[in-house]
């Protein structure tokens, strides 16, 4: 059985006397909760036990003699990303079960105040993939800056401050054969010079053949060692003499501003960031985990709570 076969069975299934003991030693296994807590005050190992007064129905107990006859009780949620959520564990899965198959941050049927302040939590727990870089001899990089303003539902509500955003989001989409894309996406200040260069040389590898719309800020690259390629939008999307052309990057640009404004993801800079993040995260860890994108969630999620 696979491992989103597992889940799926887990959290959907009739709740029985030992459905919220399977849920926790599935966690357990995925190191998601802890498999061992000493306790505090004795320093012995506790026991997992069930429990009626308590939400989880099971908690970790410690009858030590140092206890002087009380029973010292301890959350299975202790240290996990569950420790200071009221929200059930099978409901938790759920969410992340919902977000590992492309939905993301807001949940249309979990829009209630325990599960939003904990996708913030979540949001938090992915991180882009260090030292990346796009380019090289069987990769093509397409550079583009566009911006995300914030657009109100059917016109109504009061004008967002993303209106006002002066900050541009820019993006470098690295193509492979068989159309393989991988996308960095950054929030500049300004589209000039010198805030796009530096990122694009931290970036994209030299000598790598870059695409272009002709924004001056880009006239340098040859300088810089990439073999640089424009295309005249004003005239063409397509350059009749090199085939150079940016619709890759552009259909991109469509499919990433369609899922942030779906989502309000574009409000303020800080969620932007995080959808942007986001994006980042799925193209280039998710979509190469042996166990898909619940898995690499699930990976990232124990780590950050070992």
């Amino acid at each position: 059985m696979g491992n989103l076969t597992r889940l799926k069975k887990l959290i959907n299934e009739e709740i029985s006397k030992r459905g919220p003991l399977k849920l926790i030693k599935y966690l357990q296994r995925k190191k998601l909760l802890k498999r061992n807590i000493k306790c505090k005050v004795c320093q012995q190992k506790m026991e997992l036990k069930k429990r009626v007064n308590n939400g989880d129905q099971y908690a970790w107990i410690c009858r030590g003699a140092a206890h002087g006859g009380h029973v010292k009780q301890t959350s299975v949620r202790h240290k996990s990303l569950f420790s200071r959520s009221k929200v059930s564990l099978q409901r938790w899965m759920q969410f992340i079960y919902r977000f590992s198959q492309g939905l993301r941050l807001r949940q249309i049927d979990m829009i209630d105040d325990t599960i939003a302040g904990s996708t913030t939590t979540l949001s938090k727990i992915l991180r882009r993939r260090t030292g990346q870089q796009i380019g090289g001899r069987r990769e093509f990089v397409v550079i583009d800056e566009s911006h995300f303003r914030h657009k109100r539902k059917y016109g109504r509500g009061r004008m967002a401050g993303g209106w006002k955003r002066r900050k541009w989001v820019f993006g470098m989409l690295g193509i492979k054969h068989r159309g393989k894309t991988r996308a960095i996406l950054r929030l500049v200040e300004k589209r000039s010079r010198r805030h796009l260069v530096p990122v694009i040389t931290l970036h994209v590898r030299i000598g790598s053949s870059v695409i272009s719309d002709e924004w001056r800020a880009y006239r340098v690259l040859p300088n810089l060692g990439y073999e640089h390629h424009t295309v005249n939008h004003s005239r063409w999307y397509v350059d009749p003499r090199t085939g150079a052309h940016t619709q890759h990057l552009e259909r991109a640009w469509r499919s990433y501003k369609e899922q942030i404004w779906r989502l309000r993801g574009n409000r303020n800079d800080r969620l932007l960031s995080e959808h942007l993040t986001v994006i980042e995260w799925n193209e280039w860890l998710a979509k190469k985990h042996k166990n898909g994108t619940l898995g690499r969630l699930i990976y990232d999620i124990s780590k950050k709570y070992r």
